[in-house]
């Protein structure tokens, strides 16, 4: 709204000083940043006050997950996504470029994903069941979103005049020209992509604050990666595919930062609210569409490392189990095996940080290893 504003008084920008910053794409991350971080806080005691009110009991907690889990998060409310999605879509609609088509793509699956995952979670606390809408309806509606959203940006989005047919093909860390034009099968990737890792983040959403700074971390390196690819002078550099107007999607991905401190403060531990599917497939659709549409789809598979081996963690489990009647870890997703094994939650969820960080720094790496 307010970089509308600024191109509609650009010939007064001597009388309007602060409207001229907002040309700015830095200025404007920034701003998202703290817009997104003050209207979650802001929301925070009143929202979880309301919140518990209607939920009553709570989020309802496995009756087979760790011993702990029953005493310490019985009774905490959920659907605190809703918090991060009002942060993230506000900060987006005041500082973003609204007449980009990425920004509406990644807005909209995004919000279309925590409608869902509000959808589930509202399942489970009116029937006080650990189980929502059926995992078959669930995937059946992240596909048909993310299709839809693949498809926008097939039809829509700016051509590369650098690289013909970019909007339908898979690029590859470590080398720089390798492209693989899937055509219209593309859309299966895209989608492919985004509902596979929103169903990660989702998987790894188990204990206070493991999902939610991972994922801060993964939106500042695709911060970082939508601003370069969309210059052309930096992509030039870099020897990445310059993917036009694609710079404007960072300014989403500072929202979900500044969304992600906000919900954070207070699902600190002990936590006071949870996220929710709400929260955790909106959080991991948002992350998948920017790697859509930055074109960094394999590089995600490493920045977001370990929602990649919460979800393996789950497969092997379940496939494993299915053939041999025996597991491989002592519970799935795998941080629940390391509290099976004594390890304290908050070592736990810090160490997983740890782990985060570093795969962000080696998915940052592939800018400059061609």
């Amino acid at each position: 709204m307010f970089y509308a504003l600024y191109q509609h008084f650009s010939g007064y920008a001597d009388q309007l000083p602060f409207l001229n910053l907002l040309k700015y794409l830095t200025v404007r991350i920034g701003l998202a940043l703290f817009t997104s971080w003050f209207v979650c806080l802001a929301m925070g005691s009143r929202f979880i006050r309301w919140i518990q009110a209607k939920q009553g009991r709570g989020q309802p907690i496995r009756e087979d997950g760790p011993e702990g889990h029953l005493l310490t998060k019985r009774g905490t409310p959920t659907m605190g996504g809703l918090m991060i999605l009002a942060g993230v879509t506000v900060a987006t609609l005041l500082w973003a470029d609204l007449t980009n088509v990425y920004v509406w793509i990644v807005l909209g699956v995004t919000i279309g994903y925590g409608l869902l995952g509000f959808i589930d979670d509202y399942a489970k606390v009116t029937k006080q069941t650990t189980a929502g809408l059926s995992g078959k309806a669930k995937l059946f509606f992240q596909f048909l979103i993310a299709g839809i959203a693949v498809a926008v940006l097939i039809l829509l989005a700016p051509h590369s005049p650098s690289t013909p047919g970019l909007e339908t093909s898979v690029a590859f860390p470590f080398l720089k020209s390798l492209l693989i034009d899937l055509g219209w099968f593309y859309i299966a990737w895209g989608a492919f992509t985004i509902a596979g890792f929103s169903n990660a983040v989702n998987i790894t959403d188990g204990l206070d604050g493991l999902a939610v700074v991972p994922v801060m971390m993964a939106a500042a390196a695709f911060g970082l990666i939508a601003y370069l690819v969309g210059n052309f002078v930096f992509a030039e550099y870099l020897q990445v595919h310059f993917v036009p107007g694609s710079g404007e999607v960072s300014v989403i991905c500072a929202a979900l930062i500044g969304g992600g401190m906000g919900f954070l403060w207070y699902n600190a531990p002990p936590a006071k609210i949870f996220m929710g599917d709400t929260g955790s497939l909106a959080l991991g659709g948002a992350l998948g569409a920017i790697a859509v549409t930055t074109k960094h789809e394999i590089v995600l598979g490493i920045i977001g490392g370990l929602f990649v081996v919460e979800a393996l963690s789950v497969m092997i489990q379940v496939g494993y189990y299915k053939l041999t009647k025996k597991r491989v870890f002592l519970m799935a997703p795998i941080h629940h095996h390391f509290e099976k094994l004594g390890w304290a939650e908050s070592t736990i969820v810090i160490r997983f940080w740890i782990v985060a960080a570093l795969l962000a720094l080696l998915g940052l790496a592939t800018l400059k290893l061609r």
